[in-house]
């Protein structure tokens, strides 16, 4: 046990490092090429310069402030009172941040357990029957929605939904947001968010489930024709009980690598199918806070992906680990 937990934390504090690293890297990249002051030129009428200098210097992104003394203020706002700093507008990004990132939980934390699910198992059930027609339909399938971009994808969905709508002459499904209703009926509140929620679950689940099921197709099949899954049919096993206990935990793996490392794109992995739904989650404010030259923000979502990411990564060793008897924690 003790042995396990100094792994764990050897590897937290390496991650820790280069969060820190990456992050401060971010810092540097962004305030170099980002302009907020141009925020505020580009306004018509023009603020006086007085004004544009004071605005700057509350949110900490004057250009003409060394960038040492920037970084220095912006780090130790975060170590002492976990500040992400100020937009160039003014609004706080630790208040902007905290609803987009419940947002993002709410659009992606179903559709990713879902297409997990169906991947996984598609994928294990096609591996079984290679080529068979079986394999083939699905394979065909996956094929099709591989090569269709997320976007077509999603405004195919909203054609079909509207015209299921218009036939219907009631609004059964919603195309834009996460929530409408305003009532105090919780029943109420919850069919509004499934109304809601349906359209980028079918997208997203689509788009996700299709990768886990060619990928765990492969890895099964690799599994499945090793020595010692032909060794352990030799000395008597069927070959469903070869592929049950030997080659499915093998190739559950890299799947599981895989799923640990979907945890950053729980958050910021669906920004066009935010765009397209009208979702204001992390991916969106990524994007605008790049265009609207965001320094602070950029750089704390970038911080929080790699945090996810890193947290990912931890797991993806867990997993490992626990299927995988042969690596030890060291």
């Amino acid at each position: 046990m003790a042995r396990f937990v100094w792994y764990i934390t050897k590897r937290v504090l390496n991650y820790v490092v280069m969060i820190f690293v990456a992050t401060s890297l971010t810092y540097f990249l962004a305030s170099s090429f980002m302009s907020p002051r141009s925020n505020y030129e580009s306004r018509t009428p023009r603020p006086p310069q007085e004004s544009i200098e004071a605005s700057l210097d509350r949110a900490n992104l004057n250009d003409k402030t060394p960038i040492m003394e920037r970084y220095q203020k912006w780090l130790g706002d975060i170590l002492t009172k976990f500040d992400w700093g100020k937009t160039p507008q003014g609004g706080s990004v630790n208040q902007e941040m905290s609803g987009r990132i419940g947002a993002s939980v709410k659009l992606m934390l179903f559709p990713t357990v879902l297409s997990i699910a169906i991947g996984v198992s598609l994928g294990v059930y096609t591996a079984q029957r290679q080529y068979q027609w079986q394999d083939r339909f699905w394979s065909g399938v996956a094929s099709v929605f591989l090569v269709i971009p997320t976007v077509v994808l999603a405004i195919l969905v909203v054609f079909f939904a509207i015209e299921i709508n218009s036939a219907a002459g009631a609004r059964i499904f919603y195309v834009t947001g996460l929530q409408s209703y305003t009532g105090g009926n919780v029943f109420l509140e919850f069919l509004d968010f499934l109304q809601h929620m349906i359209l980028p679950t079918i997208v997203l689940t689509i788009i996700s489930a299709v990768g886990y099921h060619l990928n765990q197709r492969t890895y099964l099949l690799d599994e499945m024709h090793a020595d010692y899954v032909r060794t352990a049919r030799a000395k008597g096993l069927t070959r469903k009980q070869a592929i049950r206990k030997h080659a499915l935990r093998a190739s559950l793996i890299p799947t599981s690598v895989n799923v640990a490392f979907s945890i950053a794109s729980i958050f910021t992995g669906a920004v066009m199918t935010e765009k397209i739904f009208a979702i204001h989650g992390l991916g969106e404010y990524f994007i605008n806070s790049i265009n609207g030259n965001n320094i602070h923000g950029a750089v704390a979502v970038a911080a929080f992906s790699g945090v996810c990411t890193l947290a990912g990564a931890l797991l993806a060793d867990l997993f490992a680990a626990a299927l995988d008897p042969r690596i030890k924690m060291s």
